[in-house]
């Protein structure tokens, strides 16, 4: 492994500036709690730390080697991990028997994972992964998935009504 160059690191951080804003787009569409700008924000934030994690031996001695290295890359992957847990915490909202944000939650730390896979060079990967779950979001939503598994919803939304018996 080699120490990344600037044009390496600045194409990394756009590649998940660009893949956050996507996985963002569907919760925006919906005006839900974290859009566009936080997730280009999160996806961003963890390729800078996953990026920063894997140039630390480097920084702190040139001269090392990777067998000399202890595992920071892993730990920093982690604590990302659990910093985007207590952020997506902060975004999901119990009142009565209602549960509201769990999917932005969940998209926001799907978003942190997208942005430590371009952080670590897993370009193609993190491409798939974006474009498979925003795609998820966008189908489930489409076909009122929610609305077939939860047929008490689907009388209250309205949606669906000729299917309602």
């Amino acid at each position: 492994m080699v120490m990344l160059t600037f044009l390496q690191m600045a194409t990394r951080l756009l590649i998940a500036l660009i893949l956050g804003g996507v996985m963002g787009l569907e919760r925006e569409i919906l005006g839900k709690e974290a859009g566009v700008r936080t997730a280009m924000l999160v996806s961003s934030g963890s390729a800078i730390f996953t990026m920063i994690s894997l140039m630390v031996p480097y920084v702190a001695d040139p001269s090392s080697t990777p067998s000399d290295w202890n595992t920071i890359p892993d730990r920093v992957l982690a604590n990302i991990v659990v910093g985007i847990g207590f952020l997506g915490a902060g975004i999901i909202l119990k009142t009565g028997e209602r549960v509201r944000g769990l999917t932005t939650a969940a998209v926001i730390w799907a978003v942190a994972a997208v942005g430590s896979l371009v952080g670590m060079g897993l370009i193609k990967l993190a491409i798939f992964s974006a474009i498979t779950l925003s795609g998820a979001l966008f189908i489930t939503r489409k076909i009122g998935l929610y609305e077939w598994l939860r047929p008490d919803k689907r009388q209250e939304s309205g949606r669906f009504s000729s299917l309602d018996d």
